[in-house]
């Protein structure tokens, strides 16, 4: 076996991490194996032992694999759920309203057999700068923050917050520290601010310590941030601020009519970037 030729600005470790990319992509290593030893890998390459320890460094750093303390190096299993985000709602409701964001995760995790468990906080906070415009705020104004920490079979998942003008929020359940009753959006239906629309902005970025921290997923693992502006008829309602870690959710979303489907269809499986390094 020979790794694949690259540019001759690739040194030869980054295109064995490629072509072992390119093996963990097409199945042939699995979850309940170790990977083939430093000293198997430089056999089946005929490179030195460096080589391998240096490009195995870079598929743990990505997050594609762990090293196991006397057991060998495996694949890192994180199960990506594929999260619905945007799209009508699931059940019949009244004109256009958007589908309420924890049904869709407690569905989708009903509908993959795993547990979806939630930890909750309400803060006040200065608004910052983005959030405040979307919002039609200064800059700095006090805003009401709802947190939801969520983790899949115990695995933090994602991290949601939802900001509110505190104007709005005032003397509502909106300022409970606890979960409301059917969800926030009762609260905002309630308040005559059903949201109908929202406009979403997507964004990668590396996470900051604490996040890091709670994700635990690979020094190479980016976030996936969606940040969505709802909207009912006089104007914005809230931000949802949504970071996910990218190796384990696939966000999904619904274009046009899709009135004749009971659920989006699941997207192809991603091409693995690796593969475009192979000749």
């Amino acid at each position: 076996m020979t790794i694949p030729r690259g540019t001759a600005q690739s040194p030869k470790y980054q295109r064995l991490a490629a072509d072992l990319r390119r093996r963990i992509a097409e199945g042939e290593f699995t979850t309940d194996a170790a990977l083939p030893v430093e000293g198997e890998l430089e056999r089946q390459y005929g490179v030195a032992r460096n080589t391998v320890r240096l490009a195995v460094d870079v598929l743990v750093n990505e997050g594609r694999l762990v090293r196991l303390q006397g057991k060998g190096t495996y694949l890192r299993e994180h199960p990506v759920l594929d999260h619905r985000a945007y799209g009508p709602t699931l059940t019949p409701a009244p004109r256009d309203t958007l589908a309420s964001p924890s049904a869709v995760y407690l569905g989708e995790a009903a509908d993959a057999g795993r547990d979806l468990g939630t930890d909750f906080e309400m803060t006040i906070v200065r608004a910052r700068v983005d959030i405040a415009e979307r919002l039609g705020l200064r800059p700095g104004e006090a805003i009401v923050v709802r947190r939801q920490l969520r983790l899949l079979d115990r695995e933090p998942y994602s991290i949601e917050e939802s900001h509110y003008r505190a104007g709005l929020a005032a003397g509502t359940p909106l300022m409970e520290p606890d979960p409301v009753e059917g969800g926030d959006e009762a609260v905002l239906a309630a308040l005559g601010r059903t949201e109908i629309g929202a406009v979403d902005h997507l964004v990668a970025r590396m996470p900051g310590p604490e996040e890091a921290q709670w994700f635990q997923g690979g020094p190479g693992v980016p976030l996936v941030v969606q940040t969505r502006v709802t909207y009912d008829r006089r104007g914005p309602v809230r931000v949802i601020e949504t970071r996910y870690s990218a190796d384990r959710c696939r966000l999904v979303y619904g274009v046009g009519d899709l009135g004749a489907r009971t659920s989006l269809p699941a997207p192809a499986a991603p091409v693995d970037p690796a593969r475009a390094d192979a000749p």
